[in-house]
């Protein structure tokens, strides 16, 4: 099919599609579960039973008529491009942003492109000898990541596409309650939507993964934990007690100077993380947590906030 073509049926820029054809070039596809397959895989995955009814309702059955040339054509072209980095840890957008209202073959596309590589990921994780347990609580991260676009009424996906392309290369490791991604020379922290972030939790999964990437990825030398996260920013500890969950997490970093340009906007993050949500009029943010409070009350107030990066010793 003609490039602009393609673009045109999709509604997306020429040169998002473009970017698809050149990165994924002649690299093999994946192929997805068979259908009967499916319920048990996106339990296994964490997936709501409303979205799985989604997914399964959009399936890519051969005759399905949901599945116009174009919409075949990038399903085929996004497995291949994120397979062909199979192994790689930086951030990968798997293709355009999709009109998501057009029904759940468009909904969901970037969904099967990541069941396709589910078996594709593991292999790559029995290479290395991580558990099984391991590979799939970190895979479940599906989701929970699909619940969290629900609740955000689709606001979340743009964001959530690219990061799901981390766990089907094997970039990111699920050990118990943060989450790890391999890097150059630090393990990034990431924090899930999964509980308190309290310092015994946060301890007892940095100890694991010291362990872990010792022995399944030898050849990587990590000298440091590091995080990027509007969690860091020191303006928080104007507002929340000392011994607060997230104050206790910024005191194991040392953060690195502020650039303001560096990094996500964290006005937006904030909303996105803390409130769910990227459209609620500013005075219909609830104010029901001391954390929730702090956010309002600073924006409020003409000030923003800080993307903030730190590390600290492995």
């Amino acid at each position: 099919m003609d490039l602009h073509d393609i673009a045109a049926r999709l509604g997306v820029p020429v040169e998002d599609v473009e970017r698809v054809h050149r990165l994924a070039g002649d690299s093999p596809s994946a192929p997805l579960p068979a259908r009967a397959d499916a319920p048990a895989l996106l339990d296994r995955l964490a997936v709501r039973p409303d979205d799985a009814d989604e997914i399964m309702a959009g399936w890519p059955d051969a005759e399905s008529p949901l599945w116009t040339p174009e919409l075949r054509w990038l399903l085929d072209r996004t497995i291949a491009l994120v397979r062909a980095d199979l192994g790689g840890y930086v951030w990968l957008p798997p293709g355009p942003e999709l009109p998501r209202d057009r029904g759940p073959a468009w909904r969901h596309l970037y969904v099967y492109a990541y069941l396709a590589l589910v078996d594709v990921v593991r292999a790559y994780h029995r290479d290395h000898g991580v558990p099984d347990g391991v590979s799939w609580v970190t895979l479940a991260d599906l989701g929970r990541n699909l619940a969290i676009d629900r609740r955000m009424r689709r606001e979340g996906w743009p964001v959530i596409q690219s990061w799901l392309t981390l766990h089907v290369r094997g970039a990111v490791y699920e050990l118990g309650r943060l989450q790890h991604h391999r890097g150059d020379g630090a393990i990034g922290l990431h924090v899930p939507d999964s509980g308190p972030l309290t310092p015994d939790a946060v301890s007892a999964s940095l100890d694991e993964a010291r362990t872990f990437f010792a022995r399944h990825f030898p050849d990587e030398p990590y000298t440091a934990f590091s995080c990027g996260s509007w969690l860091l920013d020191p303006q928080l500890r104007e507002y929340l007690p000392e011994d607060s969950n997230i104050i206790r997490f910024q005191r194991r970093f040392e953060l690195e100077p502020y650039v303001e340009s560096d990094g996500p906007d964290a006005d937006v993050e904030v909303r996105r993380f803390v409130f769910r949500t990227l459209s609620t009029p500013f005075d219909q943010l609830p104010r029901r947590t001391a954390l929730q409070r702090a956010i309002v009350d600073h924006l409020a107030a003409g000030r923003h906030w800080q993307w903030r990066q730190g590390r600290f010793p492995i």
